[in-house]
């Protein structure tokens, strides 16, 4: 007598799981035969339908559409490129390292970016409004406030230099335009308003920028560098950075305020680079300054012949015992309380270099004054 293994279905379960699968194809071919219609849904009498009138632009659309004409052939698309040498044949090449936007600064070619769009680039190109291509070179960089300049040498009736507005009377909730090349999108327009005044952001030097402009304008990679425009077109910041965890506008853009950019970039055509006030010590960062239990921002070293070195501040120093004694601590300038490297950093951006301050130290557990003049840092 035979025996059916135990793994394996009997003929009548084989013949019902035939069934039910036959049904289920048959199911399939009866739902597609109906979603896709057949002949007898066509009807050759189609044709277009009437277009229904329009009437004319609201006075808004009709100032938005003449904002972005006027202020587009303004903004350029830039290319970052990097220079890598084949190592068979030792030829060099280029390679886009990324893109970003600027814009017309004046008729001599200079066109304003942000620092980190032109970061890792060895080369740049720059394309205007017309689609023309042209090599860029770079004139300066400000990392700390996220600005570059950049030169092209494009005939003077190629360059229609931005307006430039002020941001000192900003206010929440008026009108604001973005325009840039966001995913590399030539020349894309969005509008928001102003969210929100006096924002910091880090720098990539992790340094402060502040009185940075918030908007729900937005603002996608690509669109870095480009303006932010107010209704009357004229240049009220460059936008900088978006928070999103994603990378993409989540209706919070941040955007450097003219007022800053109309103040560093002549610096950086005049001499390529940002001179800033400083005393010329290196500090200790927060979290070794947490960690020491220090309240203030500790000197680390004092530069030879600095103005710190002549006021008489004294730097952290190993003893040969191999125990480290901590340098000065400053506390205060001008009686301005001071807790950390960035409450520095943004009290100094208030002097000239050549203004003299009046250190507040902690010295070995006692509180002295130093007076320091102000010396030019990079």
């Amino acid at each position: 007598m035979s025996h059916q293994p135990q793994n394996e279905p009997g003929p009548r379960l084989k013949t019902i799981a035939w069934s039910v699968s036959a049904l289920a194809v048959l199911a399939i071919l009866l739902v597609k035969q109906s979603w896709l219609g057949g002949a007898s849904l066509n009807d050759p009498r189609a044709a277009p339908r009437n277009i229904a009138a329009r009437g004319e632009l609201s006075a808004g659309e009709k100032s938005t559409i003449a904002l972005f004409r006027e202020a587009s052939p303004s903004v350029v698309h830039i290319t970052a490129i990097a220079v890598q040498r084949d190592l068979f044949t030792l030829n060099l090449y280029q390679i886009p390292e990324g893109t970003g936007s600027g814009f017309i600064w004046d008729n001599s070619g200079n066109i304003i970016t942000n620092f980190h769009v032109i970061q890792n680039a060895d080369a740049a190109q720059v394309t205007l409004a017309d689609q023309s291509n042209w090599k860029a070179r770079r004139v300066g960089v400000a990392p700390d406030k996220d600005l570059a300049v950049l030169r092209i040498d494009a005939p003077a009736n190629k360059l229609r230099a931005i307006p430039v507005g002020t941001s000192k009377d900003l206010q929440v909730g008026q009108s604001v335009f973005a325009i840039g090349n966001p995913f590399g999108l030539d020349q894309s327009l969005t509008t928001g308003v102003i969210s929100a005044l006096g924002r910091e952001i880090e720098s990539v030097t992790r340094r402060p920028i502040q009185g940075v402009i918030q908007t729900d304008a937005a603002i996608n990679p690509g669109n870095s560098g480009g303006p932010l425009l107010d209704s009357a077109g004229r240049l009220i910041g460059v936008n900088t950075a978006i928070y999103s965890p994603s990378g993409a506008s989540a209706g919070i853009g941040f955007a450097i305020p003219v007022d800053t950019v109309n103040r560093i970039v002549p610096e950086l055509i005049r001499s390529g680079k940002v001179t800033r006030p400083g005393m010329g010590i290196q500090i200790a960062e927060d979290q070794i300054a947490e960690r020491l239990g220090v309240t203030g921002v500790l000197v680390v070293e004092v530069v030879q012949g600095s103005a710190a070195a002549k006021a008489g501040l004294r730097p952290t120093r190993r003893e040969a015992s191999g125990r480290v004694r901590l340098g000065d601590v400053i506390t205060a300038i001008d009686g301005k309380k001071i807790e950390s490297p960035n409450e520095l950093f943004l009290i100094l951006e208030r002097y000239k270099v050549g203004d003299s301050v009046n250190v507040t130290l902690v010295r070995e557990g006692k509180t002295v004054q130093a007076k320091v003049t102000l010396e030019a840092v990079q």
